[in-house]
C-alpha cells in the first residue's frame, strides 16, 4: 500500500470515528435521562454512520492529496 493510500485510510478512519461519535451523541441526547438511553440503538446508529462515512470517503477526501479518490490513490495517483 502506498503512502497516499495509507494517508487516505487514516483520514477516513478519523472522519468515520468522528461521525460515529456525533451520531451516538444525537441518539443519547434524544433521551430524557441517562437511564433511558437505548444503548443498542445508539451503538447501531453510530456504526451505521461510520459505515456511511467510509463509503462517502471513497469518493475523495479533501485532506488527502488534493481530494483524490481511493481508487486513484490505490493505483499510485493520477
Amino acid at each position: 500500500m502506498n503512502d497516499n493510500a495509507k494517508q487516505w485510510l487514516r483520514a477516513a478512519a478519523i472522519r468515520a470515528a468522528k461521525t460515529a461519535a456525533q451520531a451516538a451523541i444525537g441518539t443519547i441526547g434524544a433521551s430524557t435521562a441517562l437511564g433511558a438511553v437505548d444503548w443498542p440503538l445508539a451503538a447501531s446508529a453510530a456504526a451505521l454512520a461510520a459505515i456511511a462515512s467510509l463509503l462517502t470517503s471513497i469518493g475523495g477526501l479533501p485532506e488527502v492529496d488534493g481530494g483524490s479518490t481511493l481508487p486513484s490513490l490505490a493505483k499510485g495517483g493520477e
